[in-house]
């Protein structure tokens, strides 16, 4: 008797994150049939991921099921998971950016969506969200270009550029760009006092904060924040608290479990001169506008999310808020925002108007590259599947 039952999968670098990609009609219809499968695929929960193919790293622990589109304006769909490595769970309440990326290569090579030479326009429906993502995904001699000479902070090398546009994100969580209605919001934290953030929804919701409101500078490394287990700790009291406002908890103590993926929480400070911490070299203040460093899932990223590139950007773009504040003058009407993160600058284009009053988001570009590494089967334990585990 075969004890394994074997699921197609395909692994994609997408960005600065790396997931696996696999078909809606490969994969049970009920979550709770589902969501199993998913969690032994990756080997979660377990901090190495040792039993399945996530990379033990939030980073590389992600998930894009993908299908036909079931909306007239999409031509495939696509639904993010984050898959946690401490516990048994699925998180499907946000995006990633860089798995984004993925999608479109994915797509076509999975052949959902057909080839064009030399740019195949995708249009993605995010099904977590209800919106419709833009990519432009280059292909020659019939298959996906993985070639170029386009860099991207924290990849090593070069490659294809995929443009992608996420302006349909603006409000898509929430239903609105400021989900406050204001600019700014002064929230008492539980054990630390009154923070002052901008909540913004665009990309994914986020919640903004001066990093030197909490005694740093925006430049530190991930590690140097990590470390420090009474920072991390008032990181995750400070988000659990802006989820309230944001509608995705009742109260900031149920918010670990409704909502531990979002909102994101990023710390920003003005254009400073720092190193890469993966290389050394040095990241001139010039290149850039702002610096962020972005929180979630109980840790620092090791990059930016695409996501949280967007969010920040249309945020620098609307007066008033914790980011728009902080950058310099001369670059408050250019087209592109420039991130400093931990590896370096992300660029994304952002435009911003206002609507009766209210901002709209009506451009949010950004480029990415993305490879194939792997398609294949990967192999589920019956046992695991009807719930009994085994080692």
């Amino acid at each position: 008797m075969n004890q394994q039952d074997m699921y197609r999968v395909t692994i994609v670098r997408g960005g600065t994150s790396k997931g696996i990609y696999i078909l809606k009609n490969v994969l049970p219809y009920e979550p709770e049939k589902r969501d199993p499968i998913i969690l032994a695929i990756f080997g979660s929960p377990d901090i190495r991921q040792i039993d399945g193919l996530g990379g033990a790293d939030v980073l590389t622990s992600k998930l894009a099921i993908l299908g036909p589109p079931t909306r007239p304006d999409a031509d495939v769909d696509y639904t993010f998971g984050q898959v946690r490595l401490d516990e048994p769970k699925v998180d499907y309440q946000g995006n990633c950016g860089n798995i984004s990326a993925g999608v479109g290569p994915a797509a076509i090579h999975l052949g959902l969506v057909s080839k064009q030479e030399p740019v195949t326009k995708v249009r993605i429906h995010l099904t977590n969200f209800n919106c419709i993502l833009r990519a432009e995904v280059p292909v020659r001699n019939g298959e996906v270009e993985v070639d170029g000479d386009y860099a991207i902070a924290g990849v090593p090398g070069t490659g294809a550029r995929i443009d992608l546009d996420f302006c349909d994100t603006g409000g898509a969580k929430t239903g609105r760009l400021l989900p406050t209605g204001n600019v700014k919001d002064t929230i008492h934290v539980d054990g630390i006092g009154d923070v002052t953030m901008s909540l913004v929804d665009a990309g994914n919701p986020t919640a903004f904060v001066a990093a030197t409101d909490l005694g740093l500078t925006g430049t530190e490394t991930p590690l140097q924040i990590t470390s420090n287990k009474d920072l991390l700790g008032k990181l995750e009291r400070i988000r659990e608290h802006a989820a309230v406002p944001f509608g995705f908890a009742r109260t900031w103590q149920e918010a670990k479990d409704t909502s531990p993926f979002i909102p994101f929480l990023c710390i920003v400070g003005p254009a400073q001169t720092y190193r890469d911490f993966t290389t050394g070299n040095t990241v001139p203040a010039a290149s850039m506008d702002i610096v962020c460093r972005q929180y979630f899932e109980h840790t620092i990223h090791k990059a930016i999310a695409g996501t949280e590139a967007v969010c920040a950007g249309t945020a620098a773009r609307i007066p008033g808020t914790v980011v728009n504040l902080l950058m310099p003058a001369a670059t408050q009407v250019a087209e592109i925002v420039r991130i400093g993160d931990p590896v370096g600058v992300f660029p994304v284009g952002i435009a911003v108007d206002l609507a009766g009053g209210k901002p709209v988001l009506r451009k949010a570009t950004f480029g990415r590259t993305a490879r194939l590494i792997m398609d294949g089967y990967v192999y589920v334990r019956k046992s695991t599947q009807a719930g009994s585990g085994g080692a």
